[in-house]
């Protein structure tokens, strides 16, 4: 809990000196990467048995993609979600991210799910780049939990496997 807590507040650090406006407000917690690991859905990458990266695979669905604004989604049928990527700071720049992407597609094809989908914030423009390099395409904005303010918009993304 507390390598990916500090993975976590490293990518806070990260986007706050970057001038990101995501992450900002205490998300994500604790409590939240608590119910993470609970539910199954927290996945890590270890070097020498370090913890080095973090991110939620998902398949339960999600709310906030319900609706989707100014584009479509490529595809309509079931997907894995793919949240809170983070990597050490100290291993950026070697893969980790597409690791976590390769794992989601393995776990997807194993379930005959053709599609991933993530989001991000308008700001982050490391991750957008990340995204469509690795093979996704952007499809337009979600707001989450509904609220329609810039605060919660994120640019959404989708691969077809």
């Amino acid at each position: 809990m507390d390598s990916i807590i500090e993975i976590i507040d490293m990518a806070k650090q990260y986007m706050k000196e970057s001038g990101i406006n995501q992450w900002q407000d205490g998300y994500p917690n604790r409590e939240q990467i608590t119910m993470d690991i609970d539910t199954s859905v927290s996945y890590i990458i270890e070097d020498n048995s370090k913890i080095i990266g973090t991110a939620v695979i998902t398949f339960f669905g999600d709310t906030n993609y319900d609706k989707i604004y100014d584009g479509k989604w490529l595809s309509d049928n079931e997907f894995c979600a793919i949240h809170r990527i983070a990597v050490n700071s100290d291993f950026k720049g070697k893969s980790i991210a597409k690791q976590f992407v390769d794992k989601a597609e393995s776990l997807s094809q194993e379930k005959n799910i053709h599609s991933i989908k993530v989001d991000t914030h308008r700001q982050n423009l490391s991750m957008q780049k990340f995204l469509l390099k690795n093979g996704f395409t952007y499809c337009g904005i979600i707001y989450l939990d509904g609220k329609m303010d810039s605060q919660n918009e994120r640019f959404a993304y989708e691969k077809i496997i």
